[in-house]
């Protein structure tokens, strides 16, 4: 299994075991029908939060390191990937908006980098995983790939949803269930990115094929190693 992979799997892993948790035992205060996941970030308590999106977004760029230096994720791909973890990182410094108090300048910070890591991820997941372009195909690449496309719809429901409520004059955010539609966003994301991941600690890499056939070129002979024989 290749390191990168396994450390961005665990942290992934992590991130995402406690975002579960907060959205497990804050029932009774969060709606997850109408209020966002950010919604964990407001309060004494959202450093927990911030840390563990932060998580998340750590895994994801040892991930894309994995992918990057495997030579399956491309130049656009690893761009695509990078830009989900940036994303993630402004999401989890910067406070979304406190709408009891108003906007502020830590949440339209926020907001551009939810819109950049939901955005990016679908396109990752898309061009690294297409099933056209690798020779050796795997579960984890088509969970991936799929996955990828299912974000894709998500995104363009959500932008549909929006130029509906521009036309006729609602909130945006009252037209759909925004905190369902972004649960639903960021589950199919994150399985995305979890699929890659599993992809790149199984596949084999190159080096160390090549440090095997560096073993077994050296053969001891009379207690001496003497290569080519």
């Amino acid at each position: 299994m290749h390191q990168p992979a396994r450390w961005g799997l665990g942290a992934a892993g992590a991130g995402v075991a406690v975002i579960l948790g907060l959205e497990l035992t804050s029932l009774d205060e969060v709606n997850p029908i109408r209020r966002t996941i950010s919604e964990h970030g407001l309060g004494p308590d959202g450093w927990i939060f911030g840390l563990a999106v932060g998580l998340l977004a750590a895994g994801s760029v040892a991930i894309g390191v994995s992918l990057a230096r495997k030579k399956l994720a491309g130049v656009f791909g690893t761009v695509a990937l990078m830009g989900w973890s940036v994303g993630l990182f402004l999401t989890a410094w910067f406070e979304k908006h406190d709408w009891s108090v108003g906007p502020s300048t830590s949440g339209s910070i926020h907001r551009v980098g939810s819109i950049i890591a939901f955005v990016c991820l679908p396109l990752a997941a898309v061009i690294i995983a297409r099933p056209w372009r690798h020779r050796e195909r795997s579960k984890a690449t088509l969970v991936a790939f799929g996955l990828g496309i299912c974000s894709v719809l998500w995104v363009v429901f959500i932008g549909a949803m929006i130029l509906i409520a521009a036309e006729t004059g609602m909130a945006w955010w009252r037209v759909m269930p925004l905190g369902l539609v972004e649960r639903g966003l960021a589950v199919t994301e994150v399985a995305a990115l979890l699929a890659l991941g599993v992809w790149a600690a199984a596949r084999r890499w190159d080096g160390d094929d090549a440090v095997q056939r560096a073993g077994e070129v050296v053969t001891p002979v009379g207690g001496a190693g003497v290569a080519g024989r």
